[in-house]
């Protein structure tokens, strides 16, 4: 989830319990410390980039951390509000705006250790973009209102709002399942696994993947709200057996990253079109009908005693943004 949208959720969860007097406090620590947990992205290193990527929305964003999170925060936070409230309230703002961090990268579609150390598994909702403007939008006119007037009413309306929409992106990725369901697995084994994920910024264009014969199909579904379903049959790929591609390699740095990146990948690998050498992770792409991965690991046979490197593949060219927008608007060539 996006910077904004986490304090905007973070603030308004502090709200509902601060009173006139502490109100703006209130909002600006539940702001602070629901941005907290993504300082995870700062405990990598760049001699071993994927530990980035296994860190990040890991611990700081368990159930069981949240407790001693809001401490760290208020310890730090109490240094610039302890003439207005006393610690006691800075911790419980602290709580109640670390709290949603975890909640709100759930209905994303990366994954969280939301119930770390007990279960060692991401766990996501699938139902909002890591970026969606008008959620944001939405969530930044209420909480500016509620932080003008000082009134818990605008909070419970921002509240609201977020519980409609998430309601409404619940129901789209139910649409877009039976869609898919319906439509490219009509000829295939009806209990293959869909992969479906909202486009970024948007609710109306998701994206369907499958895997079928060792190779992952990729799709884009148009859920228009007043509009008939589009379907854009899109690409396969074939999927890298990496165990057994890699054995020879069994016990080597290079071998060990490439099961942590399939971990991290759900076992979803492809080699990307453009790049020889990369295995990228087969869920994500530019365009919900292409199977270019947008990021991945470089594979170098000759360095196996070295850590592998990790890269974006990120394509944002007129022609893919053209492309993209044509199928949210339902243009069909």
């Amino acid at each position: 989830m996006d910077p904004v949208t986490h304090g905007l959720v973070g603030a308004t969860s502090a709200q509902l319990f601060s009173d006139k007097d502490t109100f703006r406090t209130a909002s600006f620590i539940g702001f602070i410390a629901a941005l907290a947990p993504d300082l995870d992205v700062f405990l990598g290193s760049e001699s071993n980039p994927l530990l980035t990527l296994e860190l990040h929305r890991h611990f700081t964003h368990s159930f069981i951390f949240i407790p001693f999170g809001a401490l760290i925060v208020s310890l730090i936070l109490w240094l610039f509000v302890k003439k207005r409230i006393s610690f006691k309230h800075t911790y419980f703002f602290s709580l109640m705006g670390y709290s949603t961090a975890g909640l709100m990268d759930y209905i994303t579609s990366y994954g969280v250790y939301l119930f770390w150390p007990f279960l060692d598994e991401r766990y996501a909702l699938n139902i909002v973009s890591v970026f969606d403007p008008l959620l944001s939008i939405g969530l930044l006119i209420t909480a500016s209102i509620a932080l003008y007037k000082k009134k818990k009413v605008y909070s419970y309306g921002l509240a609201g709002w977020l519980f409609l929409y998430l309601c409404f992106a619940g129901i789209q990725k139910s649409r877009v399942e039976n869609i898919a369901t319906d439509v490219l697995l009509a000829e295939n084994d009806s209990n293959t696994e869909l992969i479906i994920k909202p486009t970024i910024g948007n609710q109306i264009l998701w994206s369907v993947r499958f895997v079928e014969d060792g190779e992952i199909c990729s799709s884009g579904i148009r859920a228009g709200l007043f509009s008939t379903p589009l379907v854009y049959e899109g690409e396969c790929a074939v999927l890298v057996d990496w165990d057994s591609t890699y054995n020879p390699f069994n016990g080597t740095v290079m071998y060990k990253d490439i099961e942590r990146f399939s971990e991290l990948s759900d076992g979803l690998l492809i080699l990307h079109p453009n790049h020889p050498n990369v295995l990228g992770d087969a869920r994500y792409s530019m365009l919900p009908t292409t199977t270019s991965p947008l990021w991945g690991i470089t594979i170098d046979t000759t360095k196996t005693d070295q850590h592998v490197t990790f890269n974006s593949y990120r394509n944002a060219s007129p022609e893919i943004r053209t492309k993209f927008l044509d199928m949210i608007l339902g243009r069909v060539d």
